[in-house]
This record gives structure tokens, sequence and C-alpha cells, in this order.
């Protein structure tokens, strides 16, 4: 297949860490927050990078863009977290061209997610995909790849089963709960924090605990009323906070905090207390476990629950798959038109130039010179042979880049892509570019 990059001066790099091979306490390090996101693109912009979005989850901290070498993006996101180089070059991938193509699929498809089938990260793209054009970080290969993906994610959503069945972190966690806790029903559930996971959560354990006890608290109240008005459950005062955590048999921390909101200085029990911290950086601080009658789970923990969903769900891999790879296809075909042109345009531009010489030429030799029917021929001919040049490239077997940068030797048109030298940069930090 084609290589997808669309500049000559710069690569398309897929870039960051995720559940695959970063802890949880790693991928807090390198999470960012809505600030730290917009901080990152207006650096982004200030040091002249072309196009990119970030996004940051639970799951994954990832940058998608072009840069003359990955390190301009490793160095944002770095600057921008609490993550080092080092930490990032142990737990983090890279991919560029084809392979940062088809790694967004997969992400924006739920291929890639922690629980399979999961498809949260496509809105998570949309909205860093929104920012990064507000602020003209966006360039016409990113925005055709972007909104590619978008249809590939709502085609596997409608053409297969792969999200069948109630599967996500907010419901396996809500699964967990009702395995775990006897006679759910009349036990006093706290949740902590009304972000999206939160929200989802506390929609799952309406729907499926019947639990007429479920409280919400968070540090902006109005956020939590919006949410019970919807779901018939009790808002709590955030200053309530420790009061409510001791009546609690079940907490569930889902607050975007940088920091641990609770630890075992915040808990002063009477009875057991199961906590499921869905926090990416941890919300709960580990001391709690010290506690008799403390059970702490983490969001990487439930997403090591499998049942029959998540088997059934694996047999529609290949069906998405085939969907991923038929708009790939397309989109390589508009990538090599978007090539094509550039080298058609300037050969044209040549032909002129060869025939306009000839044409001087003959002039001062030949008397009765028909200029105005020598300018119809000529326009013919070279209009016929830039067709040829053009099917060619168009010609799905065609090497692309090949052959455009056989006609710019043969002809001496456009700018050669220029040597690639030995970076020190990725010399100094042992940068795996494959």
């Amino acid at each position: 297949m084609e290589n997808f990059n669309m500049s000559r001066s710069t690569t398309f790099y897929a870039l960051g860490l995720s559940y695959k091979k970063a802890d949880a306490v790693i991928r807090g390090k390198f999470s960012l927050d809505t600030k730290a996101q917009s901080d990152l693109l207006m650096q982004a912009k200030a040091e002249g990078i072309e196009s990119l979005i970030v996004t940051s989850t639970c799951n994954r901290t990832e940058i998608y863009g072009f840069a003359h070498h990955p390190y301009q993006l490793i160095k944002l996101l770095c600057e921008n977290s609490n993550g080092s180089v080092e930490e990032f070059r142990q737990a983090a991938y890279i991919y560029k061209n084809e392979e940062a193509v088809s790694h967004m699929f997969r992400v924006g498809t739920g291929l890639d997610s922690q629980i399979l089938g999961d498809f949260e990260i496509i809105s998570q793209i949309k909205t860093a995909f929104n920012n990064s054009k507000r602020e003209g970080l966006v360039n016409t290969f990113l925005d055709r790849l972007v909104n590619t993906v978008i249809q590939a994610s709502k085609k596997v959503k409608t053409e297969t089963k792969i999200s069948s069945g109630a599967t996500s972190v907010s419901f396996a966690s809500v699964q967990y709960i009702i395995r775990n806790v006897a006679d759910i029903g009349n036990k006093n559930i706290l949740l902590f924090g009304t972000g999206k996971i939160g929200r989802n959560t506390c929609e799952n354990l309406v729907k499926h605990t019947k639990n007429s006890h479920i409280a919400l608290i968070n540090r902006t109240k109005n956020k939590a009323e919006l949410l019970a008005g919807k779901l018939n459950v009790i808002v709590k005062d955030y200053a309530d906070l420790k009061q409510e955590l001791q009546q609690a048999d079940v907490l569930v921390v889902a607050t975007g905090a940088q920091n641990p909101t609770i630890d075992k200085t915040s808990l002063a029990l009477q009875k057991p207390l199961l906590i499921l911290d869905l926090s990416i950086p941890r919300n709960v601080d580990a001391n709690v476990e010290e506690i008799p009658g403390v059970t702490l789970i983490h969001l990487d923990d439930l997403s090591q629950i499998t049942d029959d969903t998540l088997e059934k769900r694996k047999q529609h891999i290949p069906a998405a798959e085939a969907i991923i790879d038929d708009l790939k296809l397309e989109l390589n075909t508009w990538v090599n038109g978007r090539k094509c042109a550039p080298t058609i345009h300037a050969l044209k531009s040549k032909l002129n130039d060869i025939v306009s010489a000839e044409f001087a030429f003959q002039k001062k030799k030949t008397t009765h010179f028909d200029d105005a029917q020598m300018d119809l021929i000529s326009s013919r001919i070279i209009q016929k042979l830039t067709n040829h040049f053009a099917s060619h490239l168009k010609n799905e077997n065609t090497s692309v880049d090949q052959s455009i940068e056989f006609i710019e030797k043969v002809f001496q048109i456009g700018q050669l892509a220029p040597n690639k030298a030995s970076s020190p940069i990725e010399e100094k930090y042992k940068i795996n570019l494959s």
C-alpha cells in the first residue's frame, strides 16, 4: 500500500501511551486535562507544527500530527504533562505514515479499546479534532483522515455486532459491584465525580442495581444536579464528602483531579467499603488498602473482566477490519490524487516551456509561421501526454511515490525529497521509529 504521508518535509506520526504497555500510574503522569491540552495546542502553534490533534482518556494519551522528527511531538507531550522522556521511551509507541493511519482507524473503531468495541474514544477524537481546527492546526490530510475514521466508526458500529451487548468500563464496574456486593439494591452507593465516565456509571447503576440509595457528589454541584434530575438520584454537597464516605457501602470515584482525592485519612470506617477508582490519574491513594475492610479496584482491574458478550464481539473483528480496509483504500486513492496533482501541473508547465522554446526557434527559420494553428496543435498534444501520465499515476497498481520521483527526475521538475540525515535526538533517546 502507498505511503499515506502528504508532506515531503514532514512525516505523519501517531504516538502516545495506552493501557497495553503503560500502567495506570504511568498513564496518569501523561494524562492531559482540558487546560493542558489547550496549552499543548498553543505551544505546537508557536513552535511551527503544521497540524495535529491530541487526545487523553483513562486508557490512552495520544498525539496525531506532522513533524520533522517525532521528538517535536514527544517534547510537547512531556512539557505539558508530568511524564518524562525516559518514561515515554519505556512505555510508549511511535507509528508513522501508513502505520499511524492504521492505528487511528483501530482506535476510532473500538478495535484498540481496553474493552473491545467500546466506542467512547471516537467522541474524544471528534473533540480533539474540533479543538485543533479552531486553532488552525488541521491541514487537508488530517481533516480527511479524521472524517474517514469517524465514517469507519459509524459503519463498524451499525454494520457489525462488535459493540453488541452492554460492555464498557462503566458497565464493567457495575457488573463487578453486582457480582461482589450482596443485596446491592439495599446498599448505600456513593458516586464521586460526574464526568463522562461518572455519568455513564451512574446510568448503569440506576438501570442494573434498582438501587434507590445512590448519592452523587461533585465539586461543581450544579453538574451533579443536572445528572440527578435525569436519573432520580440524590445529590449531596461536596462539603459533606467525609460524612457520606462513612455511610457508603460502595464508593465509585470518577473525578478529573490530577492528584488523589481520597486517601486513608478521608475514611473513618465502621464497616466494609468497596472502592472503584475509574480515574486517570488515580484519584484514590493506595494507602486506603491499609484500612481493614477496604477493597480497592482500579479500572485496569475491571478491564480484565471477560464474559460471553466480549467473546461474541471477537467474532466480528474480521468484518470490522474489512470495513476499515475499504475506507483506507478510499483514503489512499484520495491521497494519491492529491499527490499527483502538483506533478501533473508541473509537467504540463514544463512541456509548455519546451514547446514555446521550440516555437521560438522554428519561427526564426520558417516564413509564414502560423502561431495560432501551432498553439492549438501543441495544446492538444500536451494535454494527451499529461493525460497518459495522470492515468498511470492514478492506476491502483502504480507505485505513486516512485513514479512521481521518476517523472520529476526525467523532466527536472518539482523539489525532490531531501536526504534524511541521522537525527541526534533519535540517537540520544533511542526512539524506535519502526
